[in-house]
């Protein structure tokens, strides 16, 4: 059965760099072998999420890039702004402000902490419940 799980952002350091919580979520799915699609809100998200994963921790290595080249398959975690097409992978974490298509195992979805994101979130919660996923929540 396919899971979605909400983290919830909270903590101070998360708080005032959210992306730093998606680095964490990279850096676990490829220790795991878990070939990961982040999908980013636009394409300044992702160039910025692209610098922040060489610099996060000096003693993680996690393979990335832009999607789009040809060497996307070989590539751990792929960084997807709107408007490019990327074949699914079993894990995605997903930055957009609506559910995330197509057929993937388990979805990450990052929430910031403003109202505004926490109604969103609400509403993809019902979404991704109404189509079989086991939901869960984690406060971060």
């Amino acid at each position: 059965m396919p899971r979605a799980d909400f983290y919830l952002i909270d903590k101070p350091r998360f708080r005032e760099q959210p992306l730093l919580l998606v680095c964490e979520l990279a850096k676990r799915a490829y220790a795991a072998q878990q070939p990961a699609l982040v999908l980013c809100r636009d394409f300044e998200q992702a160039e910025a999420l692209d610098e922040l994963l060489w610099d996060f921790d000096e003693d993680a290595f996690i393979p990335h890039q832009l999607a789009g080249d040809d060497d996307d398959a070989q590539t751990a975690v792929l960084l997807v702004p709107p408007g490019i097409e990327t074949p699914d992978r079993p894990l995605l974490i997903n930055l957009r402000e609506q559910r995330a298509e197509g057929r993937y195992e388990r979805v990450l979805e990052v929430v910031a902490a403003d109202p505004a994101e926490r109604e969103g979130s609400r509403q993809r919660w019902r979404e991704y419940a109404g189509l079989g996923f086991t939901v869960n929540k984690f406060d971060m």
